[in-house]
């Protein structure tokens, strides 16, 4: 018999998905916006890397009170590993990624003069001890956080990758309705 994951499980999955692909998108599209789109792509960039963020972390939370269905038997000891490694390693980028970016515009020299809104509807707080840095510090640490934030990325790229492809290996190839697993259906 088939065993999925929780319907919260699911919806977490899929929305997060969804959104770090849209953040992709409009990370690799910015850059040929005409300037009068370029902060608004920008902003929406930010507002759903937070939604990321809290998402993750209802995530975690779910995940910690709700074990995952176990994998279908046969897979090799390598295949478990690596899906484990793959997992983890998602996880620590849903939490790396945002707060990074988060860092990384608390830093911004005019960050103090330009509020950020989430999905325009409110101000987000940025993070005042990085605020009151003095600007040579500001400047180093947005410069850092912003590197890690583009070294983080291809870390998302190559997980995400990994991550379709065992699926897709076992859905496909192997035949053992891994994709069934995430998807909603009859218990």
């Amino acid at each position: 018999m088939l065993q999925r994951y929780t319907h919260v499980a699911i919806v977490l999955h899929w929305i997060i998905a969804v959104l770090i692909v849209a953040n992709v998108l409009l990370a690799w599209t910015w850059p040929n916006l005409a300037d009068a789109q370029v902060r608004p792509a920008i902003d929406l960039h930010k507002s759903i890397g937070i939604t990321i963020l809290g998402l993750a972390l209802l995530r975690i939370l779910w995940r910690l009170g709700h074990r995952p269905p176990p994998l279908p038997q046969g897979y090799a000891r390598w295949e478990v590993g690596a899906s484990h490694i793959v997992h983890w390693g998602l996880y620590l980028i849903l939490f790396a990624m945002p707060l990074t970016g988060w860092i990384m515009d608390s830093a911004y020299k005019d960050a103090a003069s330009h509020p950020m809104f989430l999905y325009g509807l409110f101000e987000w707080p940025r993070l005042g001890f990085i605020m009151a840095l003095d600007p040579a510090t500001k400047k180093a640490v947005h410069d850092g956080f912003g590197e890690a934030h583009e070294i983080i990325a291809y870390g998302v790229y190559a997980l995400v990758a990994l991550h379709l492809a065992g699926a897709i290996k076992h859905q496909w190839l192997d035949r053992s309705q891994e994709l069934q697993r995430m998807w909603f259906g009859r218990r």
